[in-house]
């Protein structure tokens, strides 16, 4: 992977899907996929947090995880990012996050609602064992 990721284009409507499942729960962190094909997002797919701790931590729910990743393949689609929302945190990743992180290749999207009236959305990518910010674009 380079040091200089260019921004990543993600459809205006994925991104408003994303936001809508974090204000249904804002107590709670919600997560999810994304599927693309040809590196274009195509699809949202919210999966349940079966976390202990859902106010703090997510985890995705390995059947509906499965059940999501063949309906992908057979669509011929691809994971292109993993999504979570943070209810009271910035849109940075916490140490659980960077630990968890276990799809190099995978974009990772955090929302935070932890800001006055605004939704902050941020991507990042894998990096020697770290988290990388890459800018986001809405197309």
């Amino acid at each position: 992977m380079s040091d200089k990721i260019k921004e990543i284009a993600i459809p205006r409507k994925i991104v408003q899907n994303l936001l809508h499942h974090a204000q249904q729960t804002p107590e709670q962190e919600v997560c999810g996929l994304i599927s693309s094909q040809h590196n274009t997002p195509l699809h949202s797919y919210p999966i349940k947090n079966t976390a202990a701790n859902p106010q703090r931590f997510f985890n995705l729910d390995v059947q509906q995880q499965i059940q999501t990743m063949a309906n992908m393949r057979d669509n011929n689609e691809q994971l292109f990012a993993i999504y979570h929302s943070h209810p009271s945190a910035p849109a940075i990743p916490s140490s659980t996050d960077i630990e968890q992180a276990s799809y190099p290749d995978a974009l990772y999207i955090i929302i935070s609602l932890n800001t006055k009236g605004v939704l902050e959305l941020r991507g990042y990518k894998m990096a020697n064992a770290q988290f990388i910010e890459v800018a986001l674009c809405l197309t």
